[in-house]
């Protein structure tokens, strides 16, 4: 993968085969709802399996019915081919 920080034409295409994210400023944003706490703590543990296998990870916030996932590629300043990768990954969870 190059790394290469996309453009917003880039991304407006790739968004559409993901399902559940958005572009907030420099990062792919996706926002969970789940039943409990116990089941935000599952999802948060699958995604940390995905991006420790990537070796490229998110910031996640959660608790009691929700987890909120946000990609970027801190040292290039925004959303590469790496940060679609991850999120395509984790949409299928």
């Amino acid at each position: 993968m190059e790394r290469r920080v996309l453009s917003r034409e880039e991304l407006s295409a790739d968004l559409e085969a993901l399902n559940g994210w958005e572009v907030e400023g420099n990062e792919l944003v996706s926002r969970r709802k789940f039943e409990n706490f116990a089941e935000a703590l599952a999802f948060v543990n699958k995604v940390g399996e995905v991006a420790e296998a990537a070796d490229h990870h998110p910031d996640i916030k959660f608790g009691w019915g929700f987890a909120e996932v946000r990609l970027t590629t801190h040292d290039r300043g925004g959303i590469t081919d790496v940060d679609l990768a991850v999120a395509g990954k984790i949409s299928k969870l």
